[in-house]
């Protein structure tokens, strides 16, 4: 029987094994990378959504009750849809905020994203 291969030492055994591990870890390293990215951009579209509607309700809010009542209803509005409002400036037609959204657990380390919005108090001219 001499077509059969020896069975002395074989070095390559068991590398098939070690290379679909390396495999298995990059696919693993890319998929949370990508899990990540996502939920950073998702947290910045909530970010801007948040903002966009502190900032109405703030300029609704401003043309009734003033610059207090503008602030306490966009804060109320951005904590609503999962914001933290930074800063409210109320100007005479116009109400400006900056919300920050938290990241998800898997993004952690990375900074919240803060939009800004605007809003104009009064009507068409």
């Amino acid at each position: 029987m001499s077509g059969w291969p020896s069975r002395g030492p074989r070095p390559q055994q068991g590398a098939g094994t070690v290379l679909m591990l390396v495999v298995v870890a990059a696919v693993a390293t890319a998929a949370w990378a990508c899990l990540v990215l996502a939920s950073g951009v998702a947290a910045r579209h909530r970010a801007a959504a948040a903002a966009d509607l502190a900032a109405l309700a703030g300029a609704s809010a401003a043309s009734t009750g003033g610059p207090a009542a503008a602030c306490a209803a966009a804060a109320e509005i951005a904590a609503v849809n999962g914001g933290q409002l930074v800063s409210c400036d109320v100007a005479v037609e116009a109400v400006e905020v900056a919300v920050r959204v938290p990241l998800p657990l898997a993004a952690r380390g990375l900074p919240d994203p803060v939009r800004r919005a605007r809003a104009t108090t009064g009507g068409l001219p």
